[in-house]
């Protein structure tokens, strides 16, 4: 039975070029070469994303947001992928401010009416000097799950120390991390399409759009008094 290699997509949210995030997703690409799978990256750097603008309905509108930029070609290169790494610097406490507005203006404005990245499988590598990199990995993990992605356990997160460029390679538990992480992702994505092809089925049924909306009969049914 032939199957295609495995598609990754690592978006990368630092603005150094040549970094430690750069570096790390280099290490990454040699992984899922030596498995057989592609990795391309996407470095939100080189791209035009506009901060939200001022219309302030972008929870409410029912249509994609109309800004002019390259966020709606970023958002239909992850849904070619088969699976989705984010790579991003701990800046400040916090979030680097490339990932910070791109999972800002990608999920509210496109991705949260029907969910496209719905199956695929996602992983977090965060990197950082020394402090706050847990906050920032909970951040895309739950950014994860919130586009029903899978996100499949590996062991220790994907938490990479490191300030100077290059630093990044002293990590050695870290680099583990992300090795485990990548064979894993390989993994369940290769199972998944192992599944469809020999069932003709979706791995995984998802028949509700998005969140917001809750079927009639299943509303009239949690308000019900119970009886």
């Amino acid at each position: 039975m032939d199957i295609k290699p495995v598609e990754l997509l690592a978006i990368c949210g630092s603005t150094r070029i040549g970094g430690n995030t750069d570096q790390i997703l280099q290490y990454s690409n040699e992984i899922a070469i030596h498995r057989g799978a592609n990795l391309s990256v996407l470095n939100l750097r080189e791209y035009n994303i506009s901060p939200s603008g001022t219309c302030g309905d972008c929870n409410y509108r029912e249509k994609a947001c109309g800004l002019t930029d390259d966020m709606l070609y970023i958002v239909q290169m992850m849904q070619k992928a088969e699976g989705i790494i984010y790579a991003v610097p701990v800046h400040g406490f916090g979030m680097g401010h490339l990932m910070q507005m791109f999972i800002e203006r990608s999920g509210v404005c496109y991705l949260r009416f029907e969910r496209p990245l719905t199956n695929k499988v996602g992983g977090a590598i965060i990197t950082g000097r020394r402090y706050n990199h847990q906050h920032v990995h909970s951040q895309i993990v739950n950014n994860i799950l919130l586009n029903r992605m899978i996100l499949v356990g590996s062991g220790f997160p994907a938490l990479l120390h490191a300030g100077q460029a290059s630093e990044v390679f002293s990590d050695l538990e870290g680099l583990d991390s992300v090795r485990r992480m990548i064979n894993r992702m390989i993994d369940m994505i290769s199972a998944m399409k192992h599944y469809s092809q020999i069932t003709n089925h979706s791995f995984l049924q998802c028949e509700e759009e998005n969140e917001r909306r809750i079927c009639e009969n299943e509303l009239r049914r949690l308000q019900a008094p119970l009886v």
